[in-house]
């Protein structure tokens, strides 16, 4: 087991967008998306990209626990997800207030919209072409994720910064805006 350096906010590397990757099975890459898993289940994370561990390649893991799902929301795949080079296709324009964290902005939380549903493409270290469907809490996870490709961070996405709270105060957040904070 390998944990790397989780970037924080305010690093270069969070801002640039990531390169593509030439080769998909390369070692170099299966080694990475270990030590990310690694990193991430350390972390207590369910999602983590490339450029969050000083590393400019359009690569991220994720997972979606069982628990997070929101009422309605088809099963999302088991355990840990690893996408090279992924691409995301909104499904509709029907968009979810959601709060949100990010492991390279510790201790902090907002209110951030996201497409409800999305289809989602990649390949994984071992070559494998993935396209998913995916909706509610799922389609956040790889949105955040990809966000990250792209050198956005959700602070970008929140509208208001009165939407964005300390971790032990962002149950207000969700009490304001209850009805929109499906995701």
């Amino acid at each position: 087991m390998t944990l790397l350096k989780i970037a924080r906010m305010g690093h270069p590397v969070l801002r640039r967008p990531a390169l593509p990757v030439d080769s998909p099975t390369d070692p170099d890459i299966a080694r990475l998306v270990r030590d990310m898993a690694d990193t991430m289940l350390d972390a207590h994370g369910v999602g983590l990209a490339a450029p969050q561990v000083y590393r400019d390649l359009r690569v991220i893991v994720f997972r979606v626990p069982q628990d997070r799902a929101e009422d309605g929301e088809p099963e999302a795949p088991r355990g840990l997800t690893a996408l090279i080079n992924p691409v995301i296709t909104p499904v509709g324009d029907d968009l979810a207030l959601g709060l949100e964290g990010c492991l390279s902005i510790p201790g902090l939380r907002g209110l951030v919209p996201r497409y409800r549903r999305i289809v989602y493409q990649g390949v994984t270290p071992d070559g494998t072409r993935v396209e998913r469907a995916a909706e509610g809490f799922h389609a956040r996870v790889v949105q955040h994720e990809v966000d990250h490709l792209d050198g956005i961070l959700f602070f970008d996405r929140v509208s208001d910064l009165a939407d964005i709270a300390f971790d032990d105060e962002a149950h207000h957040l969700v009490t304001r805006y209850q009805p929109a904070s499906e995701g």
